[in-house]
């Protein structure tokens, strides 16, 4: 038995056991009637040694149709954004979404050697070669650090540019080649507000599936520096106390858990963060 992990452009597959549980499709063979050619990539196990499979499949015009032999009802498929399915899935389905969302993601953009031009095939379950050159590749992950920046009873947010709604979020960036993630830390919150920040205390990290990325959380405290926005990259800024707090992100991110540890609350995705941070 294996879990398909199957993705329709953003949306993947769920199986709707009732009202308010869900499920990723269970069986021996793939649960729809797919393709021959349709490329199928197997990832790590899940924790109880389940077998995981996952692929993408083209928007279907006519519908999904359930492949024979299989005891799935058409009426339980469900399409959802891999974003919604935090809120229906168990967290260990979420996470291996998340993976496998990050594999097709890799697998579509690396069809051609980026030496020679010449086909890659796959290698290994998480690496290829190029059939002329040999270069192989891996998944590669884009590494971005987070903070929170505390000032006495008040801590620093920020509105993006291109958030898609009007919350405010914390200051968060891309490593650069040959800086830390300390560092980045320090020249993300000058660049972005133009303070001087101290004190930093890694918070945890998370991947990122969107489309493939790794955010690294910190708690910083505030040294001096008025506010001055970085206008290419925000709109708004400011520091706020808990009782006058904007709207936060959402439950899933770990800027939301990194406010909540503030707030003394315990998420369910923050508790395992921070009982990761014990063990290392």
């Amino acid at each position: 038995m294996a879990y398909w992990f199957i993705f329709c452009k953003t949306d993947i597959l769920l199986i709707k056991q009732d009202e308010q549980n869900y499920t990723i499709p269970l069986s021996e063979e793939c649960p729809i009637k797919i393709h021959p050619w349709t490329h199928i990539m197997s990832t790590s196990r899940m924790e109880d040694g389940t077998e995981v499979r996952t692929l993408r499949i083209d928007n279907p015009s006519e519908g999904l149709q359930i492949a024979d032999n299989c005891n799935i009802k058409k009426e339980q498929l469900e399409q959802c954004p891999l974003r919604q399915s935090y809120y229906k899935l168990p967290a260990n389905l979420y996470d291996k979404a998340g993976k496998c969302q990050e594999l097709i993601y890799w697998d579509a953009n690396t069809q051609f050697c980026g030496v020679c031009g010449s086909p890659m095939k796959m290698h290994t379950e998480i690496s290829k070669r190029c059939t002329n050159c040999g270069k192989e590749v891996w998944p590669q992950l884009a590494t971005a650090v987070i903070t929170l920046i505390h000032k006495g009873d008040e801590v620093l947010l920020v509105r993006g540019k291109n958030y898609r709604s009007k919350f405010y979020g914390l200051v968060a960036g891309f490593v650069e080649t040959g800086e830390t993630l300390e560092q980045a830390v320090h020249r993300e919150v000058m660049e972005e507000t133009g303070i001087n920040i101290t004190n930093l205390r890694y918070f945890g990290s998370q991947p990122w599936p969107y489309p493939s990325g790794i955010m690294i959380g910190y708690h910083a405290d505030y040294v001096s520096g008025d506010i001055h926005i970085q206008k290419e990259e925000l709109t708004q800024g400011g520091w706020f106390t808990r009782e006058n707090l904007p709207t936060i992100p959402e439950p899933l991110s770990i800027a939301r858990m990194l406010i909540d540890d503030w707030l003394g609350k315990d998420t369910a995705q923050g508790v395992s963060l921070k009982d990761q941070n014990k063990e290392y």
